[in-house]
């Protein structure tokens, strides 16, 4: 008995002393893993490597948050991996494709999480995506996508560029033919380059222009068609897929489709971490998007920072798994293959 009362008496101290942990003294000393999506040199690559030089700073106890690339599957590879193996402490958090969440409710991929039970620290950037061609492409405006055959690149199932292809082709009955399972935008870019493909649908506009500006001046690249529910102010002579609409279907999965766009930089921990750690890193994040020394590295970059709070990103999943059945149905057939 004396025993027993002795386990028992060890077992509550150290119950009390987890309890005790303050947020603070959980992350001193520690890393945060943050997992991308894709490979080296993208987008997401890029605003990552950016976020995780000023996140830690603003996190009790003062981290180092360290950048770790996991390219597969236009992402879906680590989103899984965050959903169902990373620890759920709040050592890992990641981005993925804007438009994975969407794919248990639309999309046809092999998806194994639940998107409204991620734990959502915010996004970087609301987005706006266009359709380009390379230089060699006989595609260079978006009347002749609509007469001559063309390809391009993809990462795979629930990615932007194949899901905006896919959409594009069924709904406008497009002459375009999808390649996909490149690993992100350096290699989808040298596909282009090197004229295995025609070009991308589904490339991040801020992105493009500040990485592309030589290619985009000299007509090495070619911009032909917007993917944005609301006009470019950049590209006036380009053409936005809303307005080229004719009926009600379309402009009903464009909706739908396109609200990813709001979310166009995410960052999730895997769900069920605790929430003053949560609460923590959601802080974090609103702060580091004010902060004035990382708002002078993304001008430096040439990245847009709009952010979008991480209750705000899971408010819009919400809503969206909450719309008619009939309307998700509709987007789900035009861009599943």
């Amino acid at each position: 008995m004396t025993a027993l009362l002795g386990v028992a008496s060890c077992l509550a101290l150290a119950t009390t002393h987890l309890k005790a942990e303050t947020v603070e003294e959980f992350y001193k000393g520690k890393q945060i893993r943050a997992i991308i999506g894709y490979s080296v040199g993208g987008g997401y690559d890029t605003y990552t490597r950016l976020l995780a030089a000023h996140l830690g700073k603003h996190i009790p106890g003062n981290p180092t948050v360290v950048p770790e690339n996991m390219p597969g599957a236009g992402s879906l590879k680590a989103a899984n991996y965050l959903f169902n193996v990373a620890p759920k402490d709040g050592t890992v958090i990641g981005t993925f494709a804007r438009g994975l969440p969407m794919e248990p409710l639309i999309g046809g991929s092999a998806t194994h999480f639940d998107a409204s039970a991620f734990s959502w620290l915010g996004s970087i950037s609301d987005e706006a995506s266009v359709c380009v061609t390379g230089a060699n492409s006989k595609v260079t405006s978006w009347d002749q996508a609509k007469t001559t055959e063309f390809t391009v690149a993809g990462e795979g199932s629930g990615s932007d560029p194949d899901i905006f292809a896919t959409m594009l082709k069924n709904l406008f009955d497009v002459k375009m033919r999808l390649i996909t399972g490149y690993p992100g935008t350096n290699e989808m870019t040298m596909a282009i380059e090197r004229s295995e493909v025609d070009g991308r649908c589904g490339w991040s506009w801020a992105v493009l222009k500040a990485t592309k500006a030589d290619e985009l001046k000299n007509n090495k690249l070619h911009v032909i068609l917007q993917l944005s529910l609301r006009e470019i102010k950049d590209l006036p002579d380009v053409p936005n897929v809303m307005a080229i609409t004719t009926t009600e279907k379309q402009r009903e999965v464009l909706r739908l489709v396109l609200a990813r766009q709001v979310i166009g930089r995410p960052y999730a921990a895997p769900p069920g971490i605790p929430k003053d750690r949560l609460e923590a890193l959601r802080k974090a994040f609103d702060e580091t998007m004010k902060d004035p020394a990382f708002l002078a590295d993304a001008e430096k970059a040439g990245l847009e920072v709009d952010p979008v709070s991480g209750a705000e990103v899971e408010d819009l999943i919400r809503g969206l798994y909450a719309l008619p059945k009939d309307e998700v149905a509709k987007a789900r057939s035009v861009i599943v293959e």
